[in-house]
């Protein structure tokens, strides 16, 4: 999925607005992770990211602002699933603020992973810092 520069088109959104401007700092979080930046005289190829990639990033990012919060983050945002920020992305491309490729598919976003299980039991506090001396 790349962004694009034109001009939004307003409509109800499925979900709450912070959950699309989470979903837009994911898509940059994960091209910089990725080391695919996009500018606007890049080629919008180099700076695509799949649906596993995106999701990749949105965990990162989710963990980094919200850490243990993260799933109830996202229920309050109407977000059950890694299936909803598919079908954010898919709302976004039938609006013209996102591309996809040929590639793209929502089935790409279904069951990735469990945001309980990654937002909870995965959950990892990193206190290496906290003990130097």
């Amino acid at each position: 999925m790349t962004t694009t520069s034109t001009t939004p088109v307003r409509t109800r959104n499925r979900f709450h607005h912070d959950a699309y401007q989470f979903l837009s700092a994911a898509l940059r979080h994960s091209q910089r992770l990725l080391g695919r930046n996009a500018r606007q005289d890049d080629d919008e190829d180099e700076a695509h990211v799949s649906g596993g990639e995106l999701l990749d990033g949105v965990r990162d990012l989710a963990r980094r602002q919200f850490g243990l919060l993260a799933p109830a983050v996202f229920r309050h945002w109407g977000i059950e699933g890694t299936e909803d920020f598919g079908r954010m992305v898919f709302e976004l491309i039938d609006r013209g603020e996102m591309k996809r490729t040929e590639n793209d598919h929502l089935s790409d976003f279904v069951d990735v992973y469990d945001f309980e299980t990654e937002f909870d039991r995965n959950y990892r506090i990193d206190t290496s810092h906290a003990f130097r001396g």
